[in-house]
């Protein structure tokens, strides 16, 4: 008899036991936002001191790529650049000695005019003075045009030197490889001396201070829930070890998709469920795929 009632209390210990556990609305895993940095350049890498599981800020020089091909490419445009503008007519000098004839000849027609009023001149050497004078006003205009198209189409080149030169400084800035956040370096794809390729991974860091538990909701659910809504997380280390957290609603599917065979629901027999992002303040003990539960 004795037995009997020892036995009826065991299960009935394990029963609450059961019940109390599985009092939460909702599953998940906990997971950390993460940026996979790439290289985007193509070089041998020179310097990359970071360590995984070392803490880095946003704007850090995290890698260092080779850039001396880049630093030729435009000292060899400058020096071109340079060439072109010491090319470049000086169009004022160059008409200078047009000019000071036309003034010249300006004066000539001019003395002419008042020596035939006076008749102390014939008329046809004020045509021959007048005729002169349009002659040089002609080739002050071909002069002109010519100089300045000399200049535009220098001008031109020097522009698309201009625009190559700062393509060189684009991809001398990208050698230099910045972290993009704050975070916890994860993985290292690549060492010092390696060949990077653009697009290649270099590594991945992650925003370890601020975690977020991936649960799914029912439909039934979604109307308990929004945005910004303060609710409890219980964090399950394993075994019988668990501790509490404050977290806040981020984020809420607006589609539906299947229960994945992992995640558990209050209502285990929906087959549709929403996923929801709950922010946690990390105190240092939760990691990516900590199992975690949810109460509203």
């Amino acid at each position: 008899m004795n037995r009997y009632i020892i036995l009826c209390l065991a299960s009935a210990v394990l029963l609450c036991g059961c019940k109390t556990r599985n009092e939460f609305d909702a599953t998940g895993t906990f997971e950390a936002e993460s940026v996979t940095i790439s290289a985007e350049t193509n070089g041998r890498i020179l310097e990359f001191d970071v360590r995984e599981g070392e803490s880095v800020h946003a704007g850090e020089s995290v890698c260092v790529i080779d850039s001396a091909a880049f630093v030729l490419q435009r000292r060899t445009l400058a020096a071109q650049q340079k060439a072109l503008l010491a090319g470049k007519p000086d169009t004022q000098k160059q008409l200078g000695s047009l000019r000071e004839q036309i003034t010249k000849q300006q004066r000539e027609v001019d003395r002419l005019k008042a020596l035939v009023n006076d008749d102390a001149a014939t008329p046809k050497q004020l045509d021959d003075a007048t005729a002169q004078l349009r002659v040089l006003q002609s080739q002050y205009d071909a002069t002109l045009s010519t100089l300045r198209g000399s200049s535009a189409s220098i001008d031109g080149n020097v522009a698309v030197i201009t625009t190559q030169m700062d393509q060189a400084d684009y991809n001398i800035n990208k050698c230099r490889v910045n972290a993009p956040i704050v975070g916890t370096v994860l993985t290292k794809y690549m060492q010092a001396g390696e060949f990077a390729a653009a697009g290649k991974p270099l590594l991945k860091i992650a925003d370890l201070d601020q975690m977020h538990l991936r649960a799914y909701f029912t439909s039934d659910q979604l109307s308990r829930i929004a945005v910004g809504q303060k609710v409890k997380v219980i964090a399950d280390f394993g075994g019988d070890e668990t501790y509490p957290y404050e977290g806040t609603i981020a984020w809420i599917a607006s589609e539906s998709e299947f229960t994945p065979k992992s995640i558990q629901t209050k209502n285990s027999r929906a087959n549709l469920v929403y996923a929801v992002k709950i922010a946690v303040k990390n105190d240092g003990r939760l990691k990516s795929g900590i199992y975690g539960e949810v109460i509203l």
